[in-house]
């Protein structure tokens, strides 16, 4: 997209998700709350119960952790969020974009991700000890974050979020569940590496918001977000073609 007509698009798609939040959270089938509880969404159970064989393919991605992009390489518009190398990523899928040469390094975990109702984004988040990433708001309340904890440094409770004004911790084989349109933050204030499977997931909405979720998922999947993201993607895809072989 042209960059004179990349700025008023996205302030429209703004406008327009801002108009549908409210509606969301009438709507929303699991309540309108910073966090929420696994027992909420029963697919988290057997994400839990396999969280060994997805942190087994993950210590095989962290040998070329050094390697993996910068969120802010994948997505250039997050770069408020992320400077330098201390937050790395490596990719399943987010809202059409597809990683195949990621998945096929990890088919276990693709196989389980597979089974989510409604999973919109997958990627392992790796955050460098140290690494802080400020306050901000996400941009659409028709997903429910959710994260699995893989790598939990000690002393964990320094490995933290901060959703509105609840802070919690990850552990290791454990999900978090959460609506990232609160204001919220996140610290490892420790001297290891935190990782977790990230992923954003439909909202269950009663309908007719559960149609209108859907539109926008797609519209969402149209935009300059992704499809820049899905470019930067390739790119990278085709450089660590050659880094593992």
């Amino acid at each position: 997209m042209k960059a004179e007509l990349r700025k008023p698009v996205m302030k429209y798609g703004r406008k327009l998700l801002h108009q549908v939040h409210k509606g969301i959270g009438r709507a929303s089938l699991v309540g309108d709350a910073p966090f929420f509880s696994p027992a909420q969404f029963p697919w988290a159970q057997e994400l839990e119960n396999n969280w060994r064989v997805i942190r087994e393919e993950l210590d095989q991605v962290l040998e070329h952790r050094d390697d993996l992009p910068n969120f802010q390489d994948i997505s250039p518009d997050q770069k408020h969020l992320s400077k330098g190398d201390q937050w790395k990523t490596f990719f399943f899928f987010a809202y059409g974009l597809e990683a195949p040469a990621n998945a096929a390094r990890c088919p276990r975990t693709l196989a389980l991700l597979k089974k989510i109702p409604g999973v919109q984004t997958a990627f392992f988040s790796i955050l460098a000890p140290g690494m802080h990433i400020p306050a901000h708001c996400g941009p659409y309340k028709g997903v429910v974050r959710c994260h699995l904890g893989l790598i939990v440094p000690e002393p964990k409770e320094q490995c933290r979020i901060r959703v509105a004004d609840t802070i919690a911790h990850w552990e290791e084989g454990r999900t978090m569940f959460s609506d990232d349109t609160y204001n919220h933050e996140v610290w490892n204030d420790t001297e290891g590496v935190r990782v977790v499977l990230f992923l954003d997931v439909l909202r269950p909405l009663s309908f007719p918001m559960s149609v209108i979720n859907r539109t926008v998922i797609k519209a969402i999947a149209a935009s300059p977000l992704i499809t820049d993201a899905k470019k930067n993607h390739e790119a990278w895809e085709q450089r660590m073609e050659e880094l593992w072989r």
